[in-house]
């Protein structure tokens, strides 16, 4: 059954490797050698070429890559009102690597004015025929990953005023990027899968947060940030357990915010990752109701080796029998670069890869994946 709408049967996360040109002009402007606007024009020219590359290889939505982000998510939330980017003692730790020691702290009242971003998003509506996708952190990332230490407790004396800001700011971004021509828009918030992982909870309640409440608490932020949300702008949800040079930080399967995350976020479809025993079985999927699609992580960008298509298939007949199959649709589990180190595969993997997300959904569900 065909989808004239997001998200499609053969779609993706967002994020790609990062390319060869890319990384050697970052490195120059880090040294000073070359000026902010030398580093655009680079980047320009190699956002057009992924923007083709994902075109050939019959993607229905497409991105710029993240090509001119350091981070999925700091890059993003840093050029809010009132927050500001900052160097810590150390990064967080995944499995086997730790992040740059990146962090955020908030110093002002949150709010929204503008945001480069949306001239990120408007070069790539500009570079292509197909739809162009934003992906955005949703807002629990600001606070998930440090928790009251980094919130200035003079702005912010009330967390239900800081979370109501929050919301409120992201309100504001969402309403900017459909202005400027965006329709498809995806919320990277991570942290509902985080909440699935018994160490997880642990951590939250000994800094002290209470992991019962908090999956309610940042649903309650996503909610806000979704008012008047405009009937034609599609907006899905990613959730993952961690990616950063093919590592992981969570582990447990979804139960314990399905029906949370799939009936009570006004959203229209969610990304999640099955591509390891770490997710837990497609159980969570019987809460999913109709009229809202999941987009089956079935395919690992952590690794460079290709998927049977046969196995992807047998999987994709797994799930849909806990929903109906016109509810899914196929993608990688998450992106292939995070942060602009990347996961350990080639771009030749890669570009495998998504072309065999093309490929299983146009023989699932017939015709175009779209």
């Amino acid at each position: 059954m065909l989808r004239p709408n997001p998200p499609f049967r053969a779609d993706q996360v967002g994020s790609l490797l990062r390319s060869a040109p890319l990384k050697d002009a970052r490195e120059k402007r880090e040294a000073g050698t070359i000026d902010d606007a030398a580093l655009k024009a680079i980047e320009d020219a190699e956002i057009r070429k992924v923007i083709r590359k994902q075109e050939e290889v019959g993607l229905e939505a497409v991105t710029d890559g993240e090509f001119r982000r350091a981070f999925w998510h700091y890059d993003f939330l840093e050029n809010l009102d009132g927050i500001q980017g900052v160097w810590l003692d150390h990064g967080v730790q995944f499995k086997g690597a730790t992040l740059k020691p990146r962090g955020l702290r908030v110093v002002g009242k949150i709010g929204y004015t503008d945001h480069p971003m949306v001239e990120h998003f408007k070069f790539v509506k500009e570079n292509t025929s197909k739809v162009a996708k934003m992906a955005i952190p949703g807002p629990s990332m600001l606070h998930y990953r440090s928790g009251r230490s980094m919130i200035n407790a003079g702005v912010y004396p009330d967390m239900n005023e800081y979370y109501d800001d929050l919301g409120a700011a992201f309100n504001k971004a969402i309403h900017a990027f459909y202005d400027a021509g965006c329709r498809y828009l995806q919320l990277d918030d991570i942290s509902y899968a985080y909440l699935c992982d018994p160490e997880q909870l642990k951590m939250l309640a000994e800094r002290g947060d209470d992991p019962e409440q908090q999956a309610e608490i940042y649903a309650s932020m996503v909610r806000r940030a979704l008012v008047d949300k405009p009937a034609d702008l599609t907006v899905t949800m990613h959730l993952c357990r961690g990616n950063f040079r093919s590592t992981f930080v969570a582990s447990g399967g979804y139960e314990p915010v399905a029906d949370l995350i799939f009936n009570t976020m006004p959203v229209d479809g969610y990304f999640m990752e099955w591509d390891t025993d770490r997710a837990g079985g497609f159980e969570p999927l019987r809460f999913l109701p109709k009229g809202k699609t999941v987009v089956l992580g079935l395919v690992t960008s952590k690794t460079g080796t290709l998927e049977k298509k046969d196995d992807v298939k047998r999987r994709i007949e797994e799930a849909a029998g806990f929903v109906d199959v016109d509810q899914l649709c196929l993608s990688a589990q998450c992106g292939f670069a995070s942060t602009e180190e990347g996961n350990t595969l080639a771009e030749d993997e890669q570009w495998s890869k998504l072309a065999m997300i093309v490929e299983v959904a146009r023989e699932t569900w017939g015709g175009r994946p779209s």
